[in-house]
């Protein structure tokens, strides 16, 4: 099968973790361990999330007396993308020894009209308090949400239209490669009147990256790892119920918030939607469980089969 996995940027640097580089190189060990059965039994494609990393970044950027002015987002993102496409290829490397693995910086096309510049919704940095919070967004012009029990800063997030480098990717599949790319959603650019790209100030969602890479590669299955088990219905909240088994419509008659599940949510069923493969969601070392519909939250075509054809026809 091929397989494109999206690994969250928390499961790199979970909440409440110090950002220091041995914290984020045993998560990206843990992370290689859950991946490292796929990739020996499948075609596979990981991207990452930057939220943490960027945000990280960012602030250092800011902070820097030397400069004129912080880095811009797309250059950040840049940055990351190497950082973490180094830890994960050195750590496939050491557990597939017999496997050529590549780490590829991607840009990711936008369009300079979508109206998510205007409206800055994706989580990127630390976790604060609410009056740090607003303190900082005073202080530095930034636009900040709650994230939870948290607060955190958001920043443009504008759909992506395409992985510019999409045909290399598959020709490093064709040749049995495993492909680390597309981190962070890729570096965001438009293309000018004249045909040139350019980058620009924002953050794509890995998630919905993620599945239109799937979707342009013919991938068999989209799998969505985060820190959390499985979809929830009502999630925080005392009536909460687990999601299982689902389909596209159906998930699509619940409401998941904008900034963290609801694009993996929405990533999950335009893939399915699309290309009548099956996605999953769940916690990272659920992995190869996700794939086979015994943990998570699996997404296909029809849903569930009902319990008197189970037997007879299972879940493709």
């Amino acid at each position: 099968m091929r397989i494109v996995v999206a690994l969250g940027g928390n499961a790199l640097l979970r909440r409440g973790q110090s950002p220091d580089a041995a914290v984020q190189l045993a998560n990206v060990q843990t992370a290689v361990a859950a991946l490292a059965p796929l990739a020996r039994h499948h075609e596979l494609v990981i991207t990452h999330g930057n939220g943490p990393q960027v945000g990280l970044l960012a602030l250092e950027s800011a902070a820097d007396r030397s400069l004129a002015g912080p880095y811009p987002l797309d250059v950040l993102g840049a940055e990351t993308q190497g950082m973490i496409g180094y830890w994960l290829l050195q750590a496939l490397q050491n557990v597939l020894p017999d496997r050529q693995v590549c780490a590829l910086l991607n840009q990711t096309l936008v369009s300079a009209a979508d109206p998510a510049f205007a409206e800055p919704a994706k989580f990127v940095g630390p976790v604060y308090g609410e009056e740090e919070a607003r303190r900082l967004a005073a202080e530095r012009g930034w636009t900040v949400r709650r994230d939870g029990r948290y607060w955190r800063r958001v920043v443009p997030s504008p759909a992506p239209q395409r992985v510019v480098e999409t045909r290399l990717i598959r020709l490093l599949l064709a040749s049995g490669t495993v492909a680390v790319c597309a981190g962070g959603g890729g570096v965001p650019v438009v293309r000018d009147e004249a045909g040139q790209l350019t980058g620009v100030e924002a953050v794509v969602d890995k998630d919905l990256t993620a599945a239109l890479l799937a979707e342009a590669l013919d991938a068999d299955a989209l799998l969505l790892l985060t820190d959390v088990p499985r979809v929830e219905k009502g999630f925080g909240t005392p009536g909460a119920e687990p999601i299982g088994h689902t389909s596209p419509a159906r998930l699509r008659t619940e409401r998941f918030p904008a900034g963290s599940m609801g694009p993996k949510v929405e990533a999950a069923c335009r893939f399915v939607e699309l290309t009548g493969g099956r996605a999953a969601i769940g916690a990272l070392t659920d992995a190869a469980a996700l794939l086979d519909g015994t943990a998570g939250t699996l997404v296909t075509p029809g849903g569930p089969v009902p319990a008197a054809a189970a037997t007879a026809h299972p879940v493709p």
